[in-house]
C-alpha cells in the first residue's frame, strides 16, 4: 500500500503542483556516480520556476533516471489525524501536527515520508544509513501514535528524470550538489535551507 492523496486537496495546494516535469534531451555527456544520498541544489539561474531554490534529497540516481524529494517547499501545516482521513486512512488516537511539503512536479498525489533510518516499515528504502523512505502509510500511523521514527518529513510529489536527463541539466550548470546531513534535511530553517547550499556546493558550476 502507498500513500495516495485525494485530487480535492491536491487542487488546494497551487497549481505548481499539477505540472508535469519538464522534458529534457539526453546528451552524450560524462555520468557522474549515483547522487543517492546526496542533496541536489538548484542552481542560482535556474530556468524552471517549479524548482527555483530547490534543495533535493536525492534518493535513486542510476542508469534507469533519477529520483528525490524536495525537503524546502512546505505547503501547509495540519493535525495529523486530518492527512490521514485525505488518505483515507484510520485517524483514531493520531495527534500532533505536520508540516506537509511540495516533493516536486511529478505525482503530486503520491505521498512519502522521507525519516530517520533507525525506522524501518514494509518497502522501507535506506537511502544512506542516515536517512530513509517509506511510502506505506504505516509509517505515518507510528508518527501519529508517537511510536514512529525519531525525525521525518512528510512530502508528495517527487522530481524525476529520465535516463541521462539530470547528468545533461547538471552538464549545463543547472544544479549541483551538496554532501546531505539529517540536520539539512529536518532541522534547519526552510526559508535559509537554499542560501546554506550555496556555501557548501560540491559539484562545481
Amino acid at each position: 500500500m502507498t500513500l495516495v492523496l485525494s485530487r480535492r486537496f491536491m487542487l488546494s495546494c497551487g497549481g505548481i503542483l499539477l505540472c508535469a516535469p519538464a522534458l529534457a534531451t539526453t546528451e552524450d555527456t560524462p555520468k557522474p556516480a549515483s547522487l543517492a544520498g546526496q542533496l541536489l541544489v538548484a542552481a542560482q539561474d535556474m530556468g524552471d520556476p517549479r524548482f527555483r531554490q530547490a534543495v533535493i534529497l536525492m534518493v535513486k540516481h542510476d542508469k534507469t533516471g533519477a529520483l528525490g524529494i524536495m525537503v524546502n517547499h512546505p505547503i501547509e501545516e495540519m493535525p495529523m489525524a486530518r492527512l490521514m482521513k485525505l488518505l483515507g486512512q484510520d485517524s483514531a488516537g493520531v495527534t500532533g501536527t505536520v508540516t506537509v511539503y511540495a516533493g516536486g512536479p511529478v505525482q503530486p498525489e503520491a505521498g512519502f515520508v522521507v525519516h530517520s533510518a533507525e525506522y524501518h516499515a514494509n518497502g522501507t528504502i535506506d537511502i544512506d544509513g542516515r536517512v530513509a523512505m517509506t511510502t506505506d502509510p504505516v509509517a505515518l500511523r507510528a508518527i501519529g501514535h508517537g511510536t514512529g521514527p525519531k525525525q521525518s518529513l512528510i512530502a508528495f510529489g517527487y522530481a524525476g528524470w529520465g535516463p541521462g536527463q539530470l547528468e545533461g541539466e547538471m552538464a549545463r550548470s543547472g544544479w549541483f550538489t551538496v554532501p546531505e546531513d539529517p540536520k539539512f534535511v529536518f532541522d534547519m530553517d526552510r526559508d535559509k535551507l537554499w542560501d546554506e547550499m550555496l556555501k557548501r556546493r560540491t559539484y562545481p558550476l
